[in-house]
């Protein structure tokens, strides 16, 4: 079948059959634009309300996150807030520095419902650091 004379035809065929690949049918369809990040690893946003998530069944609990508006696009999105008492930290209007969770597909962890995002950094200064009192959060961002 790969003869002397069939580049046409080889190629016309791996054209074909690059569909069968998820990866190629991402990038062709360009489907990581309809991901809110569009395609980035990290995003700013301002913080519009903050809000108590309740987890997803076995566990109990309640996941402190932040409703948040991108600020390339608009989009509104949750996100999680990690460490005890960081909520505190977080006032609305402030600007935050969001990133995915890491999961398979980009999808939520574990029990939290529908979060994909997680807060790493609030006013420019990273949340870690605000935790162990080493920085403050700056007043008026």
């Amino acid at each position: 079948m790969a003869g002397l004379f069939s580049a046409r035809n080889l190629k016309r065929r791996r054209k074909k059959f690059r569909w069968n690949s998820r990866a190629q049918k991402k990038k062709l369809l360009k489907l990581w634009k309809l991901d809110p990040f569009e395609g980035a690893p990290l995003a700013k946003a301002i913080v519009l309300k903050k809000k108590g998530v309740e987890q997803k069944q076995p566990h109990s609990g309640i996941i402190k996150a932040v409703r948040c508006q991108l600020l390339k696009n608009g989009i509104q999105v949750t996100a999680f807030v990690p460490g005890d008492g960081a909520i505190k930290h977080i006032d609305e209007h402030d600007e935050v520095l969001l990133e995915g969770l890491g999961a398979s597909q980009g999808g939520a962890v574990g029990s939290m419902h529908g979060i994909k995002y997680r807060v790493i950094a609030v006013n420019g200064v990273a949340l870690s650091e605000i935790l162990k009192g080493k920085k403050e959060k700056p007043k008026g961002a």
